[in-house]
């Protein structure tokens, strides 16, 4: 079956195209790149980018994320096949992954002709979720048997989100480390850096600084900027969006333990600082 998924999704976005150049006879809008540390709001992004076919001649790819490591193994990646992925999308496509601030790959997302969007998470809650997914939602994830039969509870595989795994010979790290490829793109003028909180928050602010974004970066739309906003807005699918349906701000409190919040502090307190989530080491 998996072998014919991808020439399956190569068609229906070759469909998707021809039908958006039929509606509006021009397809030549920025890409969109929704761009995200995992279990940050990755599919509340993409949601939101593919709003814009609404608005103007943008395609909702239905491409797979492009991503730094395999899912399923944990191998990094060439860098030449990442680019390839990238260069793959056309004007006005939607595309999204998750994609360390590399030299190469900023180069190819900060180029003219794309909207750059860069979404990330309070940390503790960004841990808390890849417990959920990689225990209950993702069977063929590369730590799924790890969680699932080898760590006894919740406790114990939070402690592991939280330290990584550093005796692999694949890449898991603590999730400091598994941030820190990450900074490069909040340092970049031509990427709009979001938080899942605000749309949690202020979801018409949010949705008004994406749109803002894209005019910026040469999606052109003459009508309302409040209808466009509202637009964005009805393209959001909680349903599909588990990150979203299920997240909260500050929901971490539910699930850090006294030993949790201790062990955060020595591995990650300091990007909690760095990223504006807390003051100090004081919570």
């Amino acid at each position: 079956m998996n072998a014919f998924k991808t020439p399956l999704r190569l068609l229906r976005w070759h469909l998707r195209r021809a039908r958006q150049w039929l509606r509006y006879r021009r397809l030549d809008a920025p890409v969109l790149f929704g761009n995200s540390f995992p279990k940050s709001g990755t599919h509340l992004l993409t949601q939101v980018l593919a709003g814009f076919a609404r608005l103007g001649p943008v395609v909702d790819s239905g491409l797979p994320a492009i991503t730094v490591f395999e899912g399923t193994s944990g191998v990094q990646r060439p860098i030449a096949e990442i680019l390839r992925q990238i260069d793959r999308l056309r004007p006005g496509d939607v595309g999204f992954g998750h994609l360390h601030a590399l030299p190469e790959i900023v180069a190819a997302l900060c180029r003219e002709g794309v909207a750059p969007y860069f979404i990330l998470r309070d940390p503790r809650d960004v841990a808390v979720s890849h417990v959920f997914f990689v225990t209950e939602r993702e069977t063929d994830h590369v730590h799924h048997e790890y969680y699932t039969q080898v760590l006894a509870n919740f406790d114990e595989r939070l402690q592991v989100s939280i330290t990584g795994r550093p005796e692999l010979d694949i890449s898991f790290p603590d999730i400091n480390a598994r941030f820190a490829p990450y900074v490069g793109w909040l340092q970049r003028p031509e990427v709009l850096t979001l938080r899942f909180e605000q749309f949690v928050e202020d979801q018409q602010a949010a949705l008004g600084q994406v749109f803002d974004h894209a005019i910026a970066r040469g999606f052109c739309h003459d009508g309302d900027r409040a209808q466009a906003i509202q637009t964005l807005a009805a393209a959001i699918d909680p349903q599909r969006s588990p990150t979203f349906r299920s997240g909260k701000v500050g929901g971490w409190r539910e699930h850090f333990t006294p030993q949790h919040k201790e062990l955060f502090k020595q591995v990650a307190g300091e990007l909690l600082i760095a990223l504006g989530y807390e003051k100090d080491l004081d919570w």
